[in-house]
């Protein structure tokens, strides 16, 4: 009896150190990650392949060497239209499509009868662009055009016309339609806007034909 008394103690004793060994052998350390084989993912998403773009121009020789000015593809439609592409329209020809405008509503002012004070005002915002358009071009190559021309003589009839129709309202009431008072007549003022409106129509036909 006493034999089987200390045989259990001495295994009770030891059985604490077995667990400790095996309980000391599944610790894992901090930070070892995960252990063991990962699965083959790649092998479900190919790899895309490059694809080949091509330039919007045609590289030219010697277009990559850094110790030289690169030259442009001025044969290439799209370098000539797209990139280099310039206002062909020159600073003359913008002014002359400004000017035209004016010269439609002194037209219109005509063809509609308008009153002297409607008149006169288009009259003097034209007078105010042609100078500026003397000033402008003034010893310079436009000064021969032809609308060039053809604009400032038209516009000294037309200041003409407009000084003719202001003193016809100011002194038609005291003079006679004899003599120098028949040109403030109403009808000596209709011919005359007759006049200068062929002339306001073949000016516009030159004006809106300069490139």
């Amino acid at each position: 009896m006493k034999k089987v008394v200390l045989l259990f103690l001495i295994l009770f004793c030891l059985t604490p150190a077995a667990f400790a060994k095996k309980a000391a052998k599944l610790v894992i350390p901090a930070g070892s990650g995960y252990v063991g084989t990962l699965p083959d993912v790649e092998s479900g998403f190919p790899k895309p392949e490059a694809g080949q773009t091509d330039p919007a121009f045609e590289y030219k020789d010697g277009f990559n060497d850094p110790y030289k000015i690169k030259p442009a593809p001025r044969d290439n439609p799209s370098f000539v239209n797209i990139i280099m592409k310039k206002d062909k329209t020159s600073q003359y020809v913008n002014d002359i499509n400004y000017v035209i405008s004016i010269v439609e509503d002194l037209q219109t002012d005509i063809e509609d009868n308008q009153n002297v004070q409607k008149f006169n005002a288009e009259s003097y915002f034209l007078k105010e662009n042609v100078e500026f358009l003397r000033d402008k071009y003034k010893n310079k190559a436009e000064e021969s055009y032809i609308s060039y021309r053809k604009l400032m003589q038209l516009n000294t009839h037309v200041q003409s016309i407009a000084q003719l129709r202001l003193e016809s309202e100011a002194y038609s009431p005291y003079v006679t339609t004899q003599g120098s008072g028949n040109m403030f007549t109403s009808n000596n003022i209709d011919n005359q806007l007759d006049y200068l409106l062929k002339e306001i129509k073949s000016t516009l036909v030159v004006l809106k034909e300069t490139r």
